[in-house]
């Protein structure tokens, strides 16, 4: 273990701390008997960015596949290419509209206590994918949003724009295994408005994006593949369509396809959304064995906490740092 791992274990004894150890230590013990972790991203979390110690997880194959909101895909990438022009509001609470305005003013878009370049990071990208768009326009040929991100990073496009470690950016790490991604409602991300946008100009035809079925068609192939005697586990970020679409697809295969299909053997949310609120995201465990998506035998836990906090604890467990 190594000083991280080291304090957790010392400090963390009770409440959300217990239930942080345990779930990593569960994490841990799934992978390293060769089962399989399907980790989602909901919010903001690759510009909270994660990819510090996501992008090592990926390395280490303690993830087979990764569940992200459109915003998460092009973040990472926003951030990989733009860092040294982002903006840190770390009094954003007090902001007057004005102020917000004058922001808005500057092209810089606020996420939290961040503010994300416009012409840096977002028209950056723009310039690359909108080429990769119409290329395939013209060719009658049709990709999944993630899979144009990974041919502009693998071909070296952006290479010399880096401006950070290219360690930490785990859509790098994610590229360079072609690790498969689902991302539903790609369309609701600002690179997701500029293909709309291009789709209306008429220089981008439609049909060259594969669309949020598709990806459910392709997430039950790969939950199908990856099954093995540990099973496939689930680690879920948050909440959001980026849970709650693929966990959707084991109640798909048995329900609506008559295929015996084993549930998810490994379940773990940080949220921090209640119960009661009647949101998904607040939904326990045991919720889900009702809808037919983990079974009695599941291993289940939920950590009531800040995910950009929690989330990097628990892959350090993982990594044992």
């Amino acid at each position: 273990m190594g000083p991280v791992s080291q304090f957790i274990k010392h400090h963390y004894r009770h409440f959300n701390a217990a239930a942080l150890i345990d779930a990593g230590e569960a994490y841990k013990f799934h992978v390293e008997n060769k089962g399989k972790m399907l980790v989602t991203l909901a919010g903001a979390m690759s510009t909270a960015e994660l990819g510090l110690s996501l992008a090592e997880m990926i390395r280490q194959d303690k993830i087979a596949g990764i569940s992200c909101t459109g915003a998460n895909l092009e973040e990472d990438v926003f951030n990989l290419v733009a860092h040294e022009h982002y903006v840190r509001i770390p009094h954003y609470r007090d902001l007057s509209p004005s102020e917000e305005m004058q922001l808005l003013e500057q092209h810089l878009n606020r996420v939290t206590d961040t503010c994300i370049p416009e012409e840096q990071a977002i028209r950056k990208i723009e310039h690359h994918i909108l080429k990769k768009w119409q290329e395939a326009s013209q060719n009658k040929m049709s990709f999944f949003p993630h899979e144009y991100f990974y041919q502009i990073l693998n071909e070296g496009l952006l290479k010399k724009d880096y401006q950070i470690d290219p360690k930490n950016s785990w859509m790098l790490a994610a590229a360079e295994r072609n690790l498969p991604l689902f991302v539903p409602g790609w369309e609701d991300s600002t690179l997701g408005n500029i293909f709309a946008g291009h789709v209306i100009q008429g220089d981008v035809r439609r049909e060259s994006l594969k669309s949020g079925i598709d990806y459910m068609i392709q997430l039950s192939k790969w939950y199908k593949e990856n099954q093995c005697t540990q099973g496939v586990g689930f680690f879920q970020i948050g909440g959001g369509i980026a849970g709650d679409f693929p966990i959707c697809v084991v109640p798909m295969l048995e329900q609506d396809l008559g295929q015996k299909t084993p549930k998810w053997s490994y379940f773990c949310q940080i949220s921090d959304s209640t119960t009661s609120y009647g949101s998904y995201s607040g939904a326990v465990p045991n919720e889900k064995i009702t809808w037919g998506k983990l079974d009695d035998k599941s291993k289940k836990f939920i950590v009531e906490s800040d995910a950009s906090i929690v989330a990097p604890l628990i892959f350090a467990l993982v990594l044992g740092w």
